[in-house]
This record gives C-alpha cells, structure tokens and sequence, in this order.
C-alpha cells in the first residue's frame, strides 16, 4: 500500500518578501519551493553560491515564475551576518517571513566559527539571533512571522550555561541539543518581547521530526567526509515508513511560517507516533523550553556574544561583542 502523504493548505502569498536560511538544499530547498509555488518574493541567503545557483535553478524549474534570489550568508560568521543585515535594510523592503532553518550538525571534532564559538551553537543558534536583530526594522515593517526550526534534539538536554561554548569536555550531540534548546527559547522570547513592545512580529517554532536530509551527510566543511551510520539508518527508516521524508519533513515549518492558525509561542511538529513523521501540528513545548527565566536568560547571553541588542524602537544597536 502507498504511503498516505500529508500535506497543508498554503496562502496565498503573492508579494510577500520571505527569508529562508538553509535553502540550498534538503528541507530548506524544498520549504523554498512550495513558498515560491504560493507566490512569495524568495530570498535564499546562502554560504555556497554554487549550490545557491542550483537551487534557484531546481525552484525555477518546478516554479516557472518564482521570484527568487540570492544574498551571501555565513551565519558561522557574524561579519556576514551584518553584511546580509546592512544588505538587505538598503534594500528597504519589508520582510514579512523569515524561517531560520540553515544548521549544522555533530561535527566529528568541536569546530569554532570565526568568532571563536562552538560551531553548533554559533551557527544554529547565535548567528541566527544575530540576524533577526539585524533586521528587526524590516521584520516589523512586514509585521512579520519569525519561524524558528529547531530539532526532537531539544526535548533534552539543557545549556550548559559554565561552558557554552564547550570548551571543556566537548559532547557534540549534546552541544547540538543545546543549540537547539537555545534557538527555541530564543523563538519564544522574541515572541513575548514583541507582544511586549508592540513590534507586531509573530514568532514560533517548527521542528522536522527524522528525515534523511543532508545534516547527517557528508560535509567536508565540518569535517565529515562520509555520512554517518546514522544518517544511513534514517534513510532506512524513512523507505520502511518509520521516519519522515523530505516532503514531510518540510510541513511543520511551512505550517508555521504561512497558515492564519498557527500561532506566536508555540510548536508545531509531526503528528505521528513519537512525532518522528506525520502531518504538522501544534505539539506540547518541549520540557527545556517551558522556563521563561532560561529564554530571558538565553537572551541576555546572546546579546553579550553577538554585540547584538534588540531596542523597542527596532533598530539595532551593536556593541562590541566578547569571545564565548
């Protein structure tokens, strides 16, 4: 019997500017496609500009009229991110979606951005808070939907608030949960400040479920040059229905990002057995997301590493940033 293949209903969303990190391939190219099919403006900031080239010709190619381009962008990178930041604000254009989807995940051996932090938490996390704050003026023009994609990774774990940056006894899974754990409490408090300050952005969360995409591929870039047993396992799963596809993968972000009924400071997932694959839905927050003192925490942290601040009159302030 065929596999029943779950989908969601998009908007219309003919000239809405949307951001979507990560979308040179897997689940963001994929997310970017059905964007695009629902007449969004796509900007696909990316690190590759030759996989960025070929994901603009694989949109084209199954969405003939897409308006899609691409901006440069290396969230390990905080430089970048101000680059893509100050770009996109001369631009003048007000963002109205913005999916954080780009990560990387457990590198063989602690990696360091070009800011001196932990790889994981310094791509999936920081470089990510940075550019919501750099384009906070934009994001509420558009009286934007802010979606952050984070991973069944955070439902444990915790920020390792000694060593964020896991300079001592590094554990990539678990620096990659707290990635995770800190993009969501970053997700929620966005969402409570913005209710808070009247900046009109609407901000929530999304994870994939399992699917075999190309985290767990090789990525010579952080120092994997095979993929994983893992990966391989997943991809298994995925053919015997036990784990998510591609296709599914992509429905809670896209749920979250478009539909009138997904709300601000909340999760949205797979509905099947251990939320693994399925159709997207509102799911229960993860228990190392539910403290509002960790995100408020999480928070004043990020400021600190980035020189990133997020002032109620929406234009950021940059300070000089410290060393994690």
């Amino acid at each position: 019997m065929p596999r029943t293949r779950p989908q969601t209903a998009v908007p219309d969303l003919t000239g809405r500017r949307t951001v979507v990190t990560g979308a040179s391939d897997g689940v963001g190219l994929a997310l970017a496609t059905r964007l695009a099919a629902a007449g969004a403006e796509l900007v696909l900031p990316v690190r590759n500009p030759r996989k960025g080239g070929a994901a603009v010709a694989a949109i084209l190619q199954r969405v003939p009229r897409a308006e899609v381009s691409l901006r440069e962008l290396d969230l390990s990178s905080l430089a970048s991110v101000e680059a893509l930041g100050a770009t996109l604000r001369e631009e003048g254009r007000p963002i109205h979606v913005l999916v954080g989807n780009a990560g990387v995940m457990t590198p063989p051996q602690r990696g360091s951005t070009a800011d001196g932090f932990e790889l994981q938490f310094g791509t999936n996390h920081l470089g990510h808070f940075a550019l919501v704050a750099h384009l906070l003026p934009l994001l509420r023009l558009g009286r934007a939907r802010v979606t952050s994609q984070i991973s069944v990774a955070a439902r444990s774990g915790r920020i390792n608030w000694d060593d964020p940056n896991w300079r001592r006894s590094y554990d990539g899974q678990r620096a990659y949960s707290q990635s995770k754990i800190a993009f969501g409490l970053f997700g929620l408090e966005l969402d409570r400040r913005s209710r808070a300050g009247g900046w009109g952005i609407t901000s929530n969360l999304s994870h994939p479920g399992i699917a075999p995409t190309n985290l767990l591929a090789a990525r010579p870039e952080v120092g994997r040059e095979r993929e994983t047993g893992g990966r391989r396992l997943i991809g298994l799963m995925s053919r015997v229905g036990l784990a998510g596809t591609v296709e599914t993968a992509l429905l809670p972000a896209l749920l979250a990002a478009t539909s009138p009924s997904a709300l601000g400071g909340r999760l949205y997932g797979p509905d099947g057995p251990g939320h693994v694959s399925g159709g997207p839905a509102e799911q229960r927050l993860y228990r190392p997301l539910r403290s509002t003192e960790d995100a408020g925490r999480v928070w004043s942290l990020s400021e600190d590493l980035t020189g990133t601040s997020f002032p109620a009159a929406g234009s950021p302030v940059l300070r000089s940033g410290t060393e994690g």
